[in-house]
């Protein structure tokens, strides 16, 4: 019985690795604002790494809920995303949106980092964050744009 060659999988630094995020936005004096946060000197969108069988949605709702104390958010554009372009060895982030319409920001402790993973948090507006934020997300915020519009 012969069988089946398989093309063997690269995993080697140029592998995509996947992290996941939320541009968690909110109507403040009837505008949309999205939350950025801030580590030391960057300023960033909540997102992180899977855990072990998490799905890319799941990590997202997961990390915006463990750096911002947010629970009650509505996926109102369903599970629609957009990815960056790679950066830092290949690193690549899925980007969900979300409404949260109440519930305070907090900055909770990390317990593996024994302290807050970030400093800052701001509701900004897309051309405001878009000065904040790495050029990476200039796509995702002009296809958030695109998705308020509509």
């Amino acid at each position: 019985m012969a069988r089946a060659l398989m093309k063997p999988i690269a995993l080697g630094p140029s592998a995509v690795r996947y992290s996941a995020g939320l541009v968690v936005l909110r109507r403040l004096e009837g505008e949309w604002h999205c939350l950025v946060l801030r580590a030391f000197r960057n300023w960033d969108l909540p997102k992180g790494m899977p855990e072990a069988g998490e799905e890319l949605l799941q990590t997202a709702l997961r990390e915006a809920t463990e750096e911002t104390g947010l629970i009650d958010l509505d996926m109102r554009w369903g599970s629609d995303y957009r990815d960056t372009a790679p950066y830092a060895n290949g690193k690549v982030v899925r980007i969900y949106l979300a409404e949260s319409q109440h519930g305070a920001v907090r900055l909770p402790v990390n317990p593996a980092l024994g302290r807050p993973e970030h400093h800052e948090f701001r509701w900004l507006t897309t051309s405001a964050a878009a000065l904040l934020l790495p050029a990476r997300f200039d796509s995702i915020l002009k296809w958030v744009d695109h998705m308020l519009a509509n």
